[in-house]
C-alpha cells in the first residue's frame, strides 16, 4: 500500500507516517523507485500507534511495547511498563490539580476589592473612575 493510501485511510497525515517510521514504529520497503510501500494491516498499526498516543505515551515507550503486543503477549515487564507510565500521568496530574488550585486563588483574590491594591478594584468603583 503506498503512503498516501495508509494516511487517508487511517486518517493521519503522511508526515506522521513518516515520523513513526523514523521512531521504528511502523516499517515499510521501497520500490526501485524508492517510493514507500506499507503491508496491509499498516492501517491497523498506525490505528493502534494512534491510540497508544492518545494513552499518553511517548514513542520509546510506544516502540518497547510493540514487539509484545505483535507476539500478543502481555509480560511482567510490558505491564510494569504501562503501570510506570500511569503513574507518570498521575504525577503530571496532581501537579495540574495544584496549578489550576493556584489560579483558582489567583481569581479569587483578584476579584475581592482591596484599598491596598490599586490593581483590585470592585466593578461600581471602577465606572465611576
Amino acid at each position: 500500500m503506498r503512503i498516501g493510501e495508509v494516511a487517508e485511510r487511517a486518517g493521519v497525515s503522511v508526515r506522521a507516517l513518516r515520523y513513526y517510521e523514523q521512531q521504528g514504529l511502523l516499517a515499510s520497503t521501497r520500490t526501485s523507485g524508492g517510493q514507500r510501500r506499507y503491508p496491509d494491516d499498516a492501517v491497523t498499526r498506525v490505528e493502534l500507534i494512534q491510540q497508544l498516543y492518545a494513552a499518553g505515551l511517548s514513542s520509546p515507550t510506544i516502540k518497547d511495547l510493540l514487539p509484545h503486543v505483535d507476539a500478543g503477549e502481555s509480560t511482567p515487564a510490558s505491564r510494569a511498563r504501562l503501570r510506570a507510565e500511569k503513574a507518570r500521568l498521575d504525577a503530571r496530574i496532581a501537579e495540574l490539580q495544584h496549578t489550576r488550585d493556584r489560579l483558582e486563588a489567583v481569581i479569587d483574590v483578584s476579584q475581592a476589592p482591596n484599598p491596598l491594591c490599586p490593581l483590585v478594584v470592585d466593578d461600581e468603583s471602577a465606572l465611576t473612575r
